[in-house]
């Protein structure tokens, strides 16, 4: 998954941005308003924390801005207004979720959850095709029950294709879900992760397909 983590406070921002790092995620922190209305206007995330007090462009018009280009990508409020009135207010505006400053990572990561769930209108954590299960807040995999072991990188790319089943997903598509504009992933990095990928999926009902000069295709058993 890719995510966007607007906070001016540099030290929060990038505490929030190597715990969702760590898991794999690709994560971009900016930490102006201005600076995260024009990201938002060309690039896609599969989710935005947002911080309210921003400079040069509060956190409230970014995401005025994010609804009124009709985008529906899920987002979820950091701010240290604790109102009855203010959260209705955020609601309205179009936010999907608030967190209340100081708030404890290990909650920010489930809300973060349950939202990305929520958009593919998944009811749990745990993804299932065939013989193969992902669960998205253990981290463990399973074909036919038993655990195969994956890497950080290879899990998200998995969780990519299971989330997008019917979907024809590009080499740039999935760098871009994958990776954060600091890092810079070689050409064949895809193919690298899909080979081991596949690899570790020879026992399970489920396989990715190559489709040439169009990009890769999750195969699965359907009822």
């Amino acid at each position: 998954m890719r995510l966007l983590v607007v906070e001016d406070d540099e030290v929060l921002g990038e505490a929030i941005t190597q715990r969702i790092a760590k898991q794999g995620h690709g994560v971009d922190l900016v930490t102006t308003g201005v600076d995260a209305n024009k990201i938002l206007k060309h690039q896609t995330y599969d989710l935005v924390i947002l911080d309210l007090n921003l400079p040069g462009l509060n956190g409230d018009r970014v995401l005025e801005n994010v609804r009124a280009r009709e985008s529906d990508v899920p987002v979820l409020i950091l701010t240290a207004r604790d109102n009855v009135s203010d959260r209705i207010e955020l609601l309205d505006l179009g936010a999907d979720d608030y967190l209340t400053k100081p708030f404890d990572f290990g909650e920010l990561e489930a809300r973060c959850r349950a939202l990305l769930r929520r958009q593919k209108g998944q009811a749990t954590d745990t993804l299932v095709l065939g013989d193969l299960s992902l669960n998205q807040n253990s981290c463990v995999v399973t074909v036919k029950d038993t655990p195969i072991d994956l890497k950080q990188r290879e899990f998200r790319l998995l969780e990519i294709f299971m989330r997008q089943k019917d979907r024809v997903l590009s080499k740039e598509e999935l760098l871009d879900r994958l990776y954060n504009f600091d890092e810079s992933p070689g050409p064949n990095a895809i193919e690298l992760y899909v080979g081991r990928l596949r690899k570790k999926l020879t026992d399970s009902s489920v396989s990715i397909r190559t489709l040439r000069g169009l990009g890769y295709l999750l195969e699965y058993p359907r009822d």
